[in-house]
């Protein structure tokens, strides 16, 4: 019979590749995806934060691999999706995580630091996105999952940081695009959009207690979110459930942008 039931949101002998893996909201999605029956890969720059998150994997009896990643090299990038593609004979899954961020004033903010955040942020989910994406539109099909942010969405923050707003923004309407042009070959490509997450990225700004009473006085949910509820997310776009979901933005924040 026809409709939803649970092996709607299973991923189960699917591949999915994490960038960022190793800590944080990557590290979430990793466990979340392997407890949703995928192979994680945990694609990481810093080896033993990789071996971590994917020891912690194989301790609940679920599969993980370790691939060594800088997301800003487009070789290395080629190497890895290859490499998984050629192990498995498939690619289903990527969620572009690798990220940076950098607070300071605009008018302050030096070129490097601005290529810094570009790089990163905005031209590695490219990458990234068009290597996995060729073994995928090669077998017919995959998902593919950004991770933008509300500030992606928006010019309001508690702290100026145009680089990351500028980069998350690019990541918005580049989801839009990818979904476009490859949506008629198989590849749903979405984006979340998470809200303040307590983390290594956010740890500076998260230890002022005026900045955390702000957010969560703008947050109709009145909390932060966590790692955790960010993958949740994640995993619904990657699975069948969201089968007729692509080019989409999911805002993880709750109800910050509803204020």
């Amino acid at each position: 019979m026809n409709g939803i039931h649970a092996d709607s949101f299973s991923l189960d002998g699917q591949v999915a590749v994490v960038t960022g893996g190793g800590h944080g909201l990557g590290r979430a999605t990793a466990i979340a995806l392997a407890r949703a029956g995928a192979v994680a890969v945990v694609a990481e720059i810093e080896a033993d934060a990789a071996e971590s998150v994917a020891g912690a994997i194989r301790a609940e009896g679920m599969c993980a691999e370790v691939e060594a990643l800088d997301v800003t090299d487009e070789a290395a990038v080629g190497r890895v999706m290859d490499a998984v593609a050629s192990r498995h004979g498939r690619l289903d899954v990527l969620v572009n995580n690798a990220g940076t961020g950098a607070r300071m004033p605009a008018e302050e903010m030096p070129r490097a630091e601005w290529d810094r955040v570009i790089d990163l942020n905005q031209t590695a989910v490219f990458l990234c996105a068009c290597a996995a994406a060729r073994h995928m539109l090669a077998q017919g099909g995959g998902a593919i999952v950004n991770v933008a942010s509300i500030m992606g969405l928006r010019g309001r923050s508690v702290r100026p940081a145009v680089g990351y707003h500028a980069s998350k923004g690019a990541v918005v309407n580049m989801t839009r695009a990818l979904a476009c042009e490859w949506g008629d070959r198989g590849i749903r490509v979405n984006a979340v959009a998470p809200t303040f997450v307590r983390t290594r990225l956010t740890q500076a700004l998260l230890d002022d207690a005026q900045a955390i009473a702000a957010i969560e006085r703008d947050t109709p949910l009145g909390r932060l979110a966590t790692p955790e509820d960010v993958a949740a997310a994640i995993v619904f776009l990657a699975s069948p459930a969201a089968a007729m979901v692509t080019g989409h933005t999911l805002p993880v924040d709750g109800g910050w942008l509803a204020r």
